[in-house]
């Protein structure tokens, strides 16, 4: 290799390095192009029809609402419930709450994922695909929310959380939790629609909400936002987690993963070839010091 072909793969290389950047940059989607759900807590009264109705939809596990006692405890979503609506005691009485899959807009699960399993579709949702998966379970460390869940007791497991119904979604229906939803608690819409509308319901009652759209701009924003007539932390929200998208705090890592595998060997292999050091060695060059004895 001369000078000439050194500097060709040095550039070669860099090339595949910017190129994996560029990707990573046009994978970022637009938020304003999303789609998600406005949950208005003030209006929830702990029905729990759209945990039925996820329930149902999905093949999981169909609670009995009515005698199983739930809202006398705090739970989480489950490989078995991809929802679940909690009660909260609260300084403005009793507030009912669904949680779910936040939908990320940049979601840490997809990004940790090195097969592309969990993946954010076109719009917006968050999807796991089983045929892809390989059981690393990074999306379930990587998520801010805890949402992703592992069957442990199946012999062959799957990552579960919500996924927006998204198959209803292609499908042009609306999410099943937002159809079966009562009371208007839930509204499936544009990103910018929700935003609005909640924006709205804030300043036309002022005294009716806290002045704070959860998931607005949380990790980035989210494709689930909430109003409350109280303060987030007393409804079981996390409020420590900042604005910054979750995937941001680790890509000047990744963006250095091709430059590390690839630049660096190319660097040292040119740089052996200018020096020399790829010349054949002179016939005995290496020969042994110590005389070897021969038996007869």
């Amino acid at each position: 290799m001369d000078r000439r072909g050194f500097l060709k793969t040095s550039l070669v290389v860099g090339g595949t390095a910017l190129s994996c950047n560029k990707a990573r940059a046009q994978e970022q989607h637009d938020p304003d192009e999303f789609v998600g759900i406005l949950v208005d807590t003030t209006r929830c009264i702990g029905c729990r029809a759209c945990e039925v109705a996820c329930s149902e939809v999905h093949d999981n596990y169909v609670p009995d609402v009515v005698n199983d006692g739930a809202l006398e405890t705090r739970r989480k979503t489950s490989d078995k419930q991809w929802t679940v609506v909690n009660k909260y005691k609260t300084d403005k009485g009793d507030v009912f709450v669904k949680t779910q899959c936040m939908h990320c807009y940049q979601a840490a699960c997809a990004t940790a994922c090195p097969t592309e399993a969990m993946k954010q579709m076109q719009g917006g949702p968050v999807v796991w695909r089983g045929n892809k998966c390989i059981g690393c379970r990074f999306c379930m460390v990587s998520c801010p929310f805890e949402m992703p869940k592992f069957e442990y007791g199946e012999w062959n497991p799957k990552l579960q959380k919500c996924t927006m119904c998204f198959e209803r979604l292609e499908q042009g229906q609306k999410p099943a939790c937002v159809e079966a939803c009562p009371t208007d608690t839930l509204m499936f819409g544009s990103r910018l629609k929700n935003l609005e509308v909640a924006r709205h319901r804030i300043y036309s009652h002022p005294d009716n909400y806290v002045h704070h759209i959860y998931g607005e701009n949380e990790v980035g924003g989210t494709g689930y936002i909430y109003l409350s007539a109280v303060p987030f932390e007393q409804i079981g929200f996390r409020t420590d987690l900042g604005t910054r998208p979750y995937p941001e705090y680790t890509k000047e890592f990744l963006y250095a993963v091709p430059m590390i595998l690839f630049g660096v060997p190319a660097f040292l292999l040119g740089l052996n070839t200018l020096t020399g050091n790829n010349k054949p060695p002179i016939e005995g060059e290496f020969d042994s010091e110590f005389e070897v004895t021969k038996h007869e």
